[in-house]
């Protein structure tokens, strides 16, 4: 691994000079671009004063998840079919990450199974179809191209009255499914 070529990346990235990364770090900019150059290595602990400096930390510098996927096929899409009123099609690796989207499927008389109350914020786009949202004692229908945002307080689902199919972009923070 090379150390100092990440740390002049890292550096780059958050729009730092060498004196500016010398002086946050009380080390001298000599040093630093020996380290740069992969010339020199630093201590743990000087490691660890250069990475607080560029608001990182030594388990973020050595992730190896860096190269983290950005796009997914509908191939890679798991399919949570846990009742059979709904088809749920789940980004991999989701639940690792602040936010979860799914895409709902809904058959004609179909429904989401019911989401307790929880800490998070919900979102949801009708890409197909019409669906009501039942939210405690209350019933809001959404039509295509319409959406909905809740705070997750509340018992809630979604269910199509149609006789046709709905499809649904949720996304929720935490991950929930």
């Amino acid at each position: 691994m090379e150390i100092g070529s990440r740390i002049k990346h890292l550096r780059k990235r958050k729009g730092l000079t060498l004196d500016e990364l010398a002086s946050r770090s009380e080390l001298s900019k000599g040093f630093l671009s020996q380290l740069e150059h992969d010339l020199t290595s630093p201590s743990i602990a000087t490691l660890d004063d250069i990475l607080e400096a560029l608001g990182s930390s030594l388990s973020e510098f050595f992730s190896e998840d860096k190269d983290e996927r950005i796009v997914f096929r509908k191939t890679d899409f798991y399919i949570d079919e846990r009742d059979t009123h709904t088809i749920n099609w789940i980004v991999p690796n989701c639940q690792k990450h602040r936010m979860e989207p799914v895409l709902i499927e809904i058959p004609e008389g179909g429904r989401s199974f019911e989401m307790a109350p929880h800490d998070g914020e919900e979102f949801a786009y009708v890409v197909e179809g019409t669906i009501v949202l039942c939210c405690d004692n209350e019933r809001h229908t959404v039509r295509k191209g319409e959406t909905f945002y809740l705070q997750g307080k509340s018992f809630h689902y979604i269910t199509n009255e149609r006789k046709t199919p709905a499809k649904v972009l949720w996304v929720s923070t935490p991950p929930l499914f």
